[in-house]
């Protein structure tokens, strides 16, 4: 299930648009699913990382370390960490390992697929990571539609006022986001506040502690 959120700590998102008006919200949207999931396995891992640090003995407390260095950093990359900022000037995507910020102007389109996912300007894609595509979901959606437009031929569809809001609730809520996100690149993509180049960069918050407790373990594992 992926969350909109109407509200941002992160401070870049209080930058000034550029059109005179500060911008101090973004839309957030976000995966529940991932961050309940992310959350049990950290308390998981630390619940088993720190009891193999406290009473084992050996080399176990060592390889319970490296092994916690490794591991958090993994489930925070690809639980907690996706998500997918958009505010009227630009789309900024929090991936596991890197944060892309795109204008709407460098945006070519927003595909839907296996993977959601935004095509940059430049031909450049890019997976879309706190949107995970439900193909479930989406084949039941697409099936409740199809017998809602049945029902409007044989003419009973009257019956349905509040069809349209029923329909709507029934589809995934990545779908829904990838819709809205359309809709908000086809009004701003020429607006001059959303103009100007992508950014990538590297998330090495994540990647140093990874590879630090990799390293680690690998050679508490060679010495043996």
């Amino acid at each position: 299930m992926t969350s909109p959120e109407h509200h941002s700590s992160d401070p870049e998102s209080t930058k000034p648009s550029g059109t005179g008006a500060p911008q101090y919200q973004d839309r957030i949207y976000r995966s529940t699913a991932a961050l309940a999931g992310g959350v049990l396995l950290l308390g998981l891992v630390g619940w088993l990382g720190i009891d193999a640090v406290v009473a084992g003995e050996g080399r176990t407390p060592w390889l319970a370390l490296a092994a916690m260095l490794l591991l958090v950093p993994l489930i925070v990359a690809y639980t907690l960490r996706p998500a997918v900022h958009v505010n009227d000037d630009r789309l900024r995507v929090r991936n596991p390992f890197r944060l892309i910020v795109l204008p709407w102007g460098q945006v070519a389109a927003l595909r839907s697929g296996f993977t959601n996912e935004v095509l940059a300007v430049s031909g450049a894609k890019y997976q879309l990571w706190a949107l995970p595509v439900s193909l479930r979901a989406r084949n039941k959606a697409n099936r409740q539609e199809a017998r809602a437009a049945a029902q409007a031929v044989r003419g009973d569809g009257g019956r349905r006022g509040a069809g349209g809001a029923a329909e709507e609730a029934r589809r995934h809520e990545s779908d829904r986001a990838m819709e809205e996100m359309r809709g908000l690149h086809e009004r701003r993509q020429d607006a001059g506040a959303a103009q100007g180049e992508v950014t990538v960069r590297w998330a090495y918050e994540i990647m140093g502690p990874a590879v630090a407790g990799a390293v680690l373990m690998a050679v508490l594992l060679a010495v043996g």
